[in-house]
């Protein structure tokens, strides 16, 4: 039975542009005005978090949409400061809204005497009360498992087939999608299978971490428009380099899909200047004036599909119908209505 009360969504300082792109969303899907929740997120001159919400939320189903992106600890804070002071204002149910998971990428013990950041992470999310989790792309699918409490975890992948069937209308049959390295294949085998198209991968070795020393293309990928497709783009060392391969190898063109564009660092002056045509991420992080600024780097929304999600949650309906090309259409039919 779908909940008596309307669900109210309540944002950190991570990804504003996003979270308010989500209440305008579901105001269009429920006919009526539905906007963040009146509080205030600031810092002592120390800069300890404080929060303090101006409505009344006695047992209403909350949503906190918050990346943890960088800063990664300030934005984790705040989204475990706002369950805590929702908690105790007695919400009947608070969901976490995490476009982009932080600490992610440290989902295992690589060495010795290392932690696992990420299970630590999922620990902190359920003792500050948290009760759901709703997500994109995790960077592993295990991490789920961290967790205590129901996860729900949405893909990049449908948008980005929509994506590619709009702008690559009538030459499908000329592109190639990539997997940038071994690990990455499944992501890349379901964007092809959604596509219809040919799966190739890099396989890169590494003498140390964070360089490359060397590249090799499995796969033929002459006269192909080539799509890398990866979850996480940092600094763009390796993207960069996989472009210059491909082109090598004899494609046409080298385009990249990322789920989340994390972009730290020289990233964004790598690819301006790159062997990339263009690089496509989704508004998970909120971009830099840099990243906005960069002609050969593009953003898909992804709040139609999170609205979408949290409508579901709170109605009690299926969130993984979302994962179908059917279902997830008609949501973006704004923007890919000739597709």
């Amino acid at each position: 039975m779908p909940a008596m009360t309307e669900p109210k969504l309540i944002a950190g300082n991570a990804n504003q542009p996003l979270a308010r792109s989500i209440a305008r969303r579901m105001s269009m899907h429920r006919g009526m005005s539905v906007g963040l929740v009146e509080a205030r997120v600031e810092r002592f001159n120390d800069q300890e978090i404080f929060v303090e919400v101006y409505e009344n939320v006695r047992g209403e189903d909350m949503f906190i949409i918050q990346p943890t992106s960088n800063p990664a600890n300030d934005n984790l804070m705040e989204l475990l400061i706002i369950a805590d002071a929702l908690r105790r204002s007695s919400a009947s149910r608070i969901t976490a809204v995490i476009p982009y998971f932080g600490y992610a990428r440290q989902d295992r013990r690589t060495k010795a005497r290392t932690p696992i950041s990420a299970k630590l992470v999922a620990n902190l999310i359920h003792e500050a009360g948290i009760e759901r989790v709703l997500t994109m792309d995790l960077h592993a699918a295990q991490i789920q498992g961290f967790f205590d409490i129901p996860v729900d975890n949405l893909y990049a992948a449908p948008i980005f087939a929509l994506d590619l069937a709009h702008n690559f209308r009538g030459r499908l049959q000329d592109v190639m999608v990539i997997s940038p390295d071994v690990g990455g294949v499944a992501r890349a085998r379901e964007l092809a299978q959604r596509i219809g198209a040919q799966l190739a991968i890099v396989d890169k070795r590494r003498e140390r971490a964070g360089e490359v020393a060397e590249m090799t293309v499995i796969g033929d990928v002459s006269g192909k428009s080539c799509i890398i497709v990866d979850d996480i783009c940092d600094t763009a060392g390796t993207l960069c380099k996989a472009a210059e391969v491909l082109m090598e190898g004899g494609a046409k063109e080298v385009h990249a899909y990322i789920s989340h564009g994390v972009l730290s660092g020289p990233a964004v002056g790598r690819i301006e200047t790159s062997q990339l045509k263009s690089l496509v991420i989704t508004d998970s992080i909120a971009p830099t004036d840099a990243v906005t600024a960069c002609p050969n780097i593009r953003i898909v929304p992804t709040a139609p599909m999170f609205a979408q999600a949290i409508l579901n949650i709170w109605n009690g309906t299926s969130v993984s119908s979302l994962f179908d090309h059917e279902t997830l259409t008609p949501i973006y039919e704004g923007m890919y209505s000739a597709a």
